[in-house]
């Protein structure tokens, strides 16, 4: 039974690695300060192979994709697919606070920098 389940499973082949990915590992090692050679250094393999993943020529095994995201300081994290749109929110959120909702609570900077007073005042 085992045997006829194997026949009727392919393999998935990547052309590449999805685009988003590869642009956020390319996003991590410049604002890293390290070029191809640099990042490859760290793990052991050629600016040529980095070059080739960061493009789409070369999808690594996978303990390799683990390898360059422990590097970058990244983490893979499998998220339900309903969740997605709140988790990349969040990314979103974190990578530019200056964006991001206020509170209705939060103080202006301008009122508390100018020593205004509220209008509750007498």
């Amino acid at each position: 039974m085992a045997r006829d389940i194997t026949k009727r499973i392919k393999p998935l082949r990547l052309k590449g690695l999805p685009t988003e990915l590869r642009e956020h590992i390319k996003e991590a090692r410049v604002q890293r300060g390290w070029g191809q050679r640099e990042l490859g250094a760290q793990i052991g393999l050629p600016q040529p192979h980095i070059s080739g993943i960061e493009s789409g020529e070369i999808v690594p095994r996978f303990d390799t994709l683990l390898e360059i995201v422990r590097v970058l300081d990244l983490d893979l994290l499998l998220v339900p697919r309903s969740l997605v749109p709140a988790v990349q929110s969040l990314i979103r959120t974190q990578k530019q606070p200056e964006s991001a909702e206020r509170p209705l609570y939060a103080a202006d900077d301008e009122e508390s920098a100018s020593g205004k007073k509220d209008h509750d005042e007498f």
